[in-house]
């Protein structure tokens, strides 16, 4: 492959899992809702429902996350999630770990720019 021609995507391995808890702190909320606030946090256009149902039912037995169903709104019951206390803790800790990896890429890219500078 000549130079430039290479197609990198960075990505933060689990980052769906902060960018879900981050979701799910704007509130109570059912799938779809989540899924449009989720898709805004991650900067795309959608999001797969089966992957976010069931890491919100995988997050639910780990007691990060909690549900119930809604059977007040109009039209069919929807089950709504909300962060628990343990939800907000490691938010918490996710955040903490991601400015730690902010800091390390800032490094990175500030030396890169050191030695090529444009």
């Amino acid at each position: 492959m000549a130079p430039g021609e290479w197609e990198v995507t960075a990505r933060v391995e689990r980052f769906v899992e902060p960018a879900l808890l981050l979701a799910l702190r704007g509130g109570r909320s059912h799938g779809y809702e989540l899924a449009e606030r989720l898709a805004e946090v991650i900067g795309v256009e959608s999001v797969d429902y089966g992957n976010l149902y069931r890491l919100l039912r995988s997050l639910e037995q780990e007691g990060i996350v909690s549900s119930e169903w809604d059977d007040q709104s109009e039209g069919h019951s929807k089950r709504e999630y909300e962060l628990t206390d343990s939800g907000e803790l490691l938010l918490e800790a996710w955040v903490e770990s991601l400015r730690q990896a902010d800091e390390r890429i800032a490094a990175f890219l500030r030396r890169y720019d050191e030695r090529n500078p444009t």
